[in-house]
C-alpha cells in the first residue's frame, strides 16, 4: 500500500516564494519552471514586442511556440519597457516584494539599468540572484558570448561521443541548458535555506562550461590519476572500461545492453553461449571481459541479430535477469506505460490551441504533489494586475499602456 494515503497534505515547498524570471530561451526559463513547479509565483518579464527569444524557436502551432510553452508553464507574464522610467520603476518596485530574480544576460549588462546584484541587492538584501552565462562573471572569457553547443563542445564531452573518426555529433537534447539550469534550481533552494540562517541573500553565479565540465564522472579523474596518459576518446556503441556496456543492433531496431557485472555477465554469457561461454575464464571478471571487447561484442551481436526481433532479444534478455531495454523513438516514449503511471505526461487547456501534451517535472513529493500547472502565459498576460500589486494606480497603469510602457499581445485580453 503507498504511504502516500498516510501522509499529511502539505502546501508545495516554495510555496509564497515570488520569483522574477527575466531569462530567456532555455537554462533560465527551465530553471524558473522548476520553481514554479515547486509552488513559488513566477513572475515572466518580457520586452516589447516580440518578448522571450524562444517565442520565435520551434515547434510551431498555430504562430505559438512549443518551445516557449513547454518552459514557461505556470508563469505570470509581464511585459515591460525597462528604458523607460516607469517600467524600470516597476521592476524596481516588484523586486522589492521578491525573494529570486534570475537573469541571463552577458555579465555586467543589467548593471547599465540598475539590475545588476549589486543595485538590487541594496534595494532588498534578502534577494537570491541567480545569473546564468556561457563563462560565468570571472575569467578570461567571462565577456565572450555563448551557446549551449558550445559549452558542449569546449567541455570535453563532445570529443567522446560518436564513432572513431567521425566529426562528433550534436547531442539533440539540450545538455549544457537543462543542466545548469537544474544546477540553478539546487543552488536557489540553497541560498534560500541559507537566507532563513541568516537573513540574507547572495549572488549565484552559474556557467554553461562550469556544468558541462562538472559532469565529467569518469573523463577527468581518468587523465589527472594516470599522470596525463589516458585521454578518453571516441568509442562508438560501447565502453571500452565497461564491457559490456553498449548499444548493439536489432533486425528491427537498437537496443542496449548493460551486462558490465560479473553475475550479470555470466547470465548473458550462458543465455547467448551457453555453459562454455559462461565458463570461458577469459571472460572472468572485468579487465578479462575488456580485454576480449571485440570478441565479446561480436558474439553478442550475432545473437542479437539471430533474434526475430529486438523484442524478442528483450524478451529473452528479461528472462534471464540481464538488464536491457529498446532504443525507443519519442513516439514510443510517449505510449510508455512506466511514462504515463509516474504522470510524466501533462495535458492542458490552451485558449488558442485546444487541448496539448507537455513534459511533466520529475518531481514527486509525498505530502506535496504537483499542482497542475497553467499554461504558458500570452505576452503581457498579467501586465494590470501585478502593476497594481506593487501599488501603481490605475491612471498610472492606463498612462504605461498607451505610451507602450506596458505591451500587451491581442490573445493576452
Amino acid at each position: 500500500m503507498s504511504t502516500e494515503s498516510h501522509t499529511p497534505r502539505q502546501p508545495l515547498p516554495l510555496n509564497g516564494i515570488r520569483v522574477i524570471d527575466y531569462s530567456h530561451f532555455l537554462a533560465g526559463p527551465y530553471l524558473s519552471r522548476c520553481l514554479a513547479g515547486m509552488g513559488a509565483e513566477v513572475i515572466k518579464v518580457e520586452r516589447p514586442t516580440a518578448g522571450d527569444a524562444a517565442r520565435a524557436h520551434a515547434y510551431f502551432i498555430n504562430g505559438e511556440s512549443g518551445y516557449f510553452l513547454q518552459q514557461n508553464m505556470g508563469k505570470k507574464g509581464l511585459c515591460v519597457n525597462l528604458r523607460d522610467a516607469r517600467g524600470l520603476a516597476l521592476m524596481h518596485r516588484l523586486v522589492d516584494t521578491a525573494d529570486v530574480f534570475v537573469e541571463n544576460f552577458r555579465p555586467g549588462a543589467l548593471n547599465r539599468l540598475g539590475l545588476g546584484y549589486a543595485a538590487l541587492a541594496q534595494r532588498n538584501p534578502r534577494l537570491v540572484y541567480c545569473s546564468i552565462s556561457a563563462y560565468g562573471h570571472t575569467g578570461p572569457e567571462k565577456d565572450n558570448p555563448g551557446f549551449g553547443l558550445i559549452a558542449e563542445a569546449k567541455s570535453g564531452a563532445m570529443a567522446m561521443i560518436g564513432v572513431p573518426g567521425e566529426a562528433p555529433p550534436l547531442f539533440r537534447v539540450a545538455l549544457a541548458d537543462m543542466y545548469t539550469g537544474i544546477h540553478g534550481v539546487a543552488a536557489v533552494n540553497a541560498a534560500l535555506l541559507g537566507r532563513h540562517q541568516t537573513g540574507l541573500g547572495q549572488h549565484i553565479d552559474l556557467a554553461l562550461y562550469d556544468c558541462m565540465m562538472s559532469m565529467h564522472e569518469y573523463a577527468v579523474q581518468c587523465y589527472t590519476l594516470s599522470g596525463g596518459k589516458e585521454i578518453p576518446v571516441q568509442t562508438g556503441h560501447d565502453l571500452p572500461e565497461s564491457t559490456v556496456y553498449g548499444v548493439f543492433p536489432g533486425t528491427d531496431g537498437y537496443l542496449v545492453i548493460t551486462a558490465q557485472v560479473d553475475a550479470a555477465w555470466r547470465r548473458l554469457a550462458y543465455l547467448i553461449g551457453g555453459a562454455e561461454l559462461a565458463g570461458d575464464e577469459r571472460f572472468h571478471g572485468p579487465q578479462g571481459r575488456n580485454r576480449h571487447r571485440l570478441e565479446i561484442l561480436a558474439k553478442i551481436r550475432q545473437w542479437t541479430m539471430a533474434q526475430k526481433s529486438v523484442d524478442a532479444c528483450l524478451a529473452a534478455l528479461d528472462k534471464a535477469a540481464v538488464p536491457s531495454a529498446k532504443v525507443q523513438r519519442i513516439d514510443e516514449v510517449l505510449a510508455d506505460p512506466q511514462i504515463k503511471a509516474r504522470g510524466m505526461l501533462i495535458e492542458q487547456e490552451h485558449p488558442k490551441l485546444g487541448t496539448i501534451t507537455m513534459p511533466n517535472l520529475p518531481f514527486h513529493f509525498s505530502a506535496s504533489p504537483l499542482a497542475a500547472p497553467a499554461v504558458a502565459p500570452f505576452i503581457g498576460q498579467h501586465n494590470r494586475a501585478i502593476a497594481e500589486s506593487v501599488g501603481f494606480s490605475e491612471a498610472d497603469i492606463q498612462s504605461m499602456i498607451r505610451d507602450g510602457v506596458l505591451y500587451q499581445e491581442a490573445e493576452a485580453s
